[in-house]
C-alpha cells in the first residue's frame, strides 16, 4: 500500500517530501517493534536491529521502484558529472529520507523511558567514541555492560581521522556490495547508520527535546557528506549491477560504465576523507 501512495517519480519532483516519509517509516518501525517484541525475553534484546529491519521493510518498495526508474538514466548517461547531474534529484530525495530517519529515531530515543530499544546503537556509539571505557560507556547510558573489553585509545587527531575514515570506508564497501548483489539492499546499511547517528544525537541532547535541533546540527555537519558519499557508492554499484544484468560485459560500453563507476567510488572516498577532517577539526570547535 505504501508504495502505491508514494511514487519515485513524485519524490523526484518534490524531494523534500521524503523527509516526512522518513519520519513516518522510522516512527512506525519503533512503535511496531515495541508493541510486538517488547515482552519477548529473547527478541527484546535485539530491538535495535529489529527497528532497522522494519525501517528497511518499509523503504524497500520505494527503493526498488526508484532503482527501476533510474536504470535507463544510468545506462544512457556517460561521464561522472553527467550521471551525478541526472541522478541529483534522486540523491537529494534519499538524503531527505535519511534526515527523516535521524530526526524520528532521535526523538523516540529521547522520549522513550528505556534505552533498550537502541541497545545495539548505543554499543556501537561507545565502541567508536569510547573504546577504552566501553563497559563504563554503555552502563552510563542505561545498558547493562557486555563482556567486551577495549584498551586501545585514539588520543591524537591523526589517529582519530584514521579510525573514522577506515570505519567509513568499511561502511562504503558494504554499501557497494549490497548494491551490487541487491540494488535496494543498500538501504539496510544506510538505515543502520541513521539509527547510530540518532543514538549519538540523543546522547548529545542529554534526553532533552529542546536540545534536539542542536544535536542534529552537530552530527549533520559531517554526517550529510558521509551519507552523500554512501549514496554515491550505492549509485556506482547499481550502475555496474544493471550493466551486468543487461549482458553488456563484453562490450566497450560496459568498460566505459565500469570506468564511470570507479570514478564515482573515488569521488565517494574523497568525500569521506573530507567528512573525517570535518568531524575531527570543525565539529568539536563549533560544539
Amino acid at each position: 500500500m505504501l508504495e502505491m501512495i508514494l511514487s519515485p517519480r513524485k519524490a523526484e519532483r518534490h524531494p523534500w517530501e521524503m523527509f516526512f516519509i522518513g519520519l513516518v517509516y522510522a516512527s512506525l518501525s519503533i512503535l511496531l517493534v515495541n508493541w510486538i517484541f517488547a515482552s519477548d525475553a529473547v527478541l527484546s534484546k535485539y530491538s535495535g536491529i529489529l527497528v532497522v529491519t522494519f525501517t528497511v521493510m518499509f523503504s524497500l518498495p520505494f527503493m526498488y521502484y526508484m532503482i527501476k526508474n533510474e536504470e535507463k538514466k544510468n545506462m544512457e548517461q556517460k561521464g561522472v558529472f553527467r550521471i551525478l547531474k541526472e541522478q541529483s534529484r534522486a540523491l537529494i530525495a534519499l538524503l531527505w529520507l535519511f534526515l527523516g530517519f535521524i530526526l524520528a529515531f532521535s526523538f523516540w530515543y529521547i522520549i522513550m523511558p528505556s534505552p533498550n530499544t537502541f541497545r545495539a546503537q548505543i554499543e556501537t556509539y561507545c565502541m567508536i567514541n569510547r573504546p577504552a571505557n566501553f563497559n563504563d560507556c554503555v552502563n552510563e547510558y542505561g545498558i547493562k555492560p557486555s563482556n567486551i573489553t577495549k584498551t586501545t585509545t585514539f588520543a591524537t587527531a591523526t589517529e582519530r581521522i584514521f579510525m573514522i575514515f577506515s570505519n567509513n570506508i568499511y561502511v562504503l564497501i558494504f554499501t557497494l556490495v549490497f548494491s551490487l548483489i541487491f540494488g535496494a539492499g543498500a538501504i539496510f546499511i544506510l538505515s543502520w547508520n541513521a539509527s547510530v547517528i540518532a543514538a549519538a544525537v540523543g546522547i548529545f541532547s542529554k534526553a532533552s527535546i529542546t536540545s534536539l535541533p542542536l544535536g542534529v546540527a552537530r552530527y549533520m555537519i559531517h554526517g550529510l557528506p558521509e551519507i552523500a558519499a554512501y549514496f554515491i557508492g550505492a549509485l556506482a554499484g547499481g550502475i555496474v549491477s544493471v550493466a551486468v544484468i543487461k549482458h553488456d560485459t563484453k562490450t566497450e560500453k560496459f568498460w566505459s560504465i565500469l570506468r564511470d563507476s570507479l570514478s564515482l567510488i573515488i569521488l565517494a572516498v574523497i568525500i569521506l576523507f573530507v567528512a573525517a577532517l570535518i568531524e575531527v577539526f570543525i565539529t568539536p570547535s563549533l560544539f
